[in-house]
């Protein structure tokens, strides 16, 4: 393993939990893993020590091998322009005959320089130059197409799969017609459809809230869309539900818009407050938005009674597990306005008795041996378990987390974008995995590169 000069907490976990190391906290964690059929298999040890890559791309353990699937500036396989950069979330949705449509983020800004090429009846705002591609993959993980699937928005961070087949791409910026030389406003989610973008096209979601949105997960069983919010600027971001007014299992859309609310819980103004693995709250209430456009006021900053909302920093991943929706907050500073400091919160909320838990925290009172200081995208493995992406500074890796509480790498990112003398490597982004299971697909955000990882997943 290389030696670069300066440890950081990553590099420090990287070093020592090669076999595997317990995490200091507490919590039911066999309850983030409800419905992960072989969530027992996985032992002790994780899969091994990183193996370094001798291309220097991707770290994996001995026994798996990954293929570069997409990267940035190379031709798009439609002829529509470049691969764009600032690879970001991303999901892998069942298509025909075994075949896997990998849905991809740009969360690309004003500035970038390879944007998402504007395609016509896909595109929403022409200067903005954020959106989605979609690569379809055979049965055997052969790349037969790529092509745009949404263009024209901006900062596309993360999102969520539908039920039904569709990814929710989430604009995280409240910049307004006019602002950054945008024609349109943003901050919205629009629907893409994998097998035919044409047929979503590139219409704002608009009922669901115009704010810096991060990620969302739907309820399959009732249709209600959870959404998190990662505001930059203390009030931090809430936590939304959308209530669709048409029953989305009967064939209703998004587009029939419905009631945005946010959580309250309650004598609970700032989620980072709760350091207490297991701290449980009944009665959690959903208040109405009075404004879901945010027209002249962020809905974050808008008036929601004298008992006021819950807000918490860097709300990102969010994901459906069993009954239960699960989302993070990265970590939170007290330097920066937060009410206390931790490196990451998983927190659980059960919809049919209204109880949110805290059901794992990292830090700063717990060991330094933790997934990484920042957890951002998550998903459940077919291993059982977690796998976790870290977004922070210094060496970069996909953690996983087994039923056990214990904590292994997975991957790390070998393509140093810094100096020797100062090294530094691009975030993971959008893990997800094969409708199969047998293929963990995972972005590095720069270089913009999206890899298929196969190996002996289920040992």
């Amino acid at each position: 393993m290389p030696e670069y000069g300066f440890q950081s907490r990553r590099q420090m976990l990287a070093r020592t939990s090669a076999l595997g190391v317990s995490i200091a906290f507490a919590g039911n964690l066999s309850e983030l893993f409800a419905g992960t059929a072989a969530a027992q298999n996985l032992g002790h040890t994780g899969y091994g020590p990183l193996v370094p890559d001798p291309n220097g791309l991707l770290d994996l353990p001995e026994g798996f091998r990954y293929r570069v699937l997409s990267r940035e500036g190379d031709p798009l396989r439609s002829g529509e322009g470049k691969v764009p950069s600032n690879h970001d979330g991303m999901t892998a949705l069942p298509g025909r005959h075994g075949r896997v449509h990998l849905v991809r983020n740009h969360e690309n800004r004003n500035t970038a320089k390879l944007p998402v090429p504007t395609v016509k009846g896909l595109t929403y705002d022409p200067e903005g130059k954020g959106g989605c591609t979609t690569l379809t993959l055979d049965a055997h993980g052969k790349v037969l197409a790529e092509w745009v699937a949404i263009a024209g928005t901006a900062v596309n961070c993360a999102g969520g799969p539908t039920p039904w087949g569709t990814w929710l791409t989430c604009e995280e910026t409240e910049d307004k017609a006019g602002t950054n030389g945008y024609t349109k406003d943003h901050g919205f989610i629009f629907e893409v459809n994998p097998a035919n973008p044409h047929r979503s096209g590139a219409v704002p979601l608009t009922a669901m809230g115009r704010f810096q949105h991060e990620a969302v997960a739907v309820d399959p069983r009732r249709g209600i869309v959870y959404e998190t919010e990662d505001a930059f600027q203390k009030p931090f971001g809430l936590f939304y539900r959308f209530l669709p007014n048409e029953p989305l299992r009967g064939g209703g859309s998004l587009r029939a818009g419905g009631r945005l609310q946010a959580m309250r819980v309650p004598d609970v103004p700032d989620l980072s407050s709760i350091q207490e693995p297991g701290a449980t709250f009944e009665h959690i209430e959903w208040v109405d938005v009075p404004d879901p456009l945010a027209t002249e006021t962020p809905i974050r900053l808008q008036d929601f009674g004298p008992r006021g909302i819950t807000h918490a920093q860097k709300l990102e991943g969010c994901y459906w597990g069993g009954r239960s929706v699960y989302f993070v907050s990265s970590f939170a500073r007290s330097a920066e306005g937060s009410a206390a400091d931790h490196y990451g919160q998983i927190w659980r909320y059960d919809p049919e008795h209204r109880r949110l838990t805290l059901v794992i925290f990292f830090g700063p009172d717990t060991d330094v041996q933790l997934p990484g200081e920042s957890p951002d995208n998550i998903c459940l493995a077919p291993s059982g378990g977690l796998m976790v992406c870290e977004d922070g500074n210094g060496a970069q890796h996909v953690y996983g987390v087994t039923r056990q509480g214990e904590v292994y790498t997975m991957a790390r990112n070998a393509q140093n974008i810094g100096t020797p003398e100062e090294p530094e490597w691009g975030e993971f982004a959008g893990v997800t995995f094969s409708p199969d299971g047998e293929t963990m697909y995972v972005n590095c955000y720069t270089p913009g590169t999206t890899f298929a990882v196969t190996g002996p997943w289920r040992r």
